[in-house]
């Protein structure tokens, strides 16, 4: 499915070197003065503040981008929650992933009962328009009583040992909390969040199932996505 990319329109910078710097940013631990650094070795001189600015304009347009262009979700959904501490307060992130390990939502809230599972489920079937066949989550009973809520014919599976592909995909979300040394806000986390499980995942192809050509191959096709989503395909490029 195509898109329009987002109007660079007030920018200095050229597309390309805003695209490379939210790349950099998602794609790698990096903090904004880490991106600053790696490009003026390049010799452009952009601030940390400026990087930040186009990570928060870009980057949740990107993510959005990229998350039309995928298939459908896949029949089978895998939501799960991980703990995390917000200025010292417990957090948790809640996110689902179907069969495939794709993204499908996050959400941080600061509870884990039932209302809070309950809103996540209806965040979902709104966000994918779209009805499971089945539901995979662990033996948390918030789990059971929201889904008897709110979907009732879909199957639910519940066990410890089923759900770790959902609990797998927290991994890059912890490798960057460590990076950026936890999360200030709710509302932060949330806003990077967002455009972190649409940006990343689209450059982590399943590498360990895929022979070295392969690997080379997905990435060139992923590398041109990419510049369609960010509007620099077909620009004529510069000696």
């Amino acid at each position: 499915m195509g898109s329009t990319p987002p109007s660079y329109k007030g920018h200095r910078y050229p597309m390309e070197i805003i695209a490379h710097c939210v790349w950099r940013y998602f794609r790698f631990p990096l903090s904004f003065r880490e991106v600053e650094e790696l490009l003026l070795e390049r010799g452009v001189a952009v601030s940390h503040e400026t990087v930040r600015r186009w990570c928060t304009t870009f980057g949740q347009a990107y993510a959005n981008s990229l998350r039309r262009r995928r298939p459908r979700p896949g029949e089978k959904w895998h939501p799960d929650e991980v703990f995390v501490k917000i200025n010292g307060e417990p957090t948790y992130l809640w996110r689902a992933v179907d069969a495939g390990g794709n993204v499908l939502d996050i959400l941080v809230q600061n509870r884990r009962d039932k209302a809070a599972v309950r809103r996540f489920f209806r965040r979902l079937l709104k966000k994918t328009r779209t009805v499971p066949r089945v539901v995979v989550t662990d033996q948390l009973r918030s789990y059971g009583a929201a889904h008897r809520e709110v979907m009732p014919s879909v199957e639910h599976r519940s066990h410890q040992g089923l759900n770790n592909r959902a609990e797998n995909s927290h991994r890059p979300t912890r490798q960057r909390e460590r990076a950026m040394k936890g999360f200030r806000s709710a509302g932060g986390a949330q806003r990077f969040l967002a455009a972190f499980s649409g940006i990343s995942p689209h450059f982590r192809p399943r590498r360990h199932l895929m022979a070295a050509p392969d690997y080379r191959a997905e990435m060139t096709l992923r590398f041109a996505t990419w510049e369609q989503v960010t509007g620099a395909a077909g620009r004529p490029t510069t000696a």
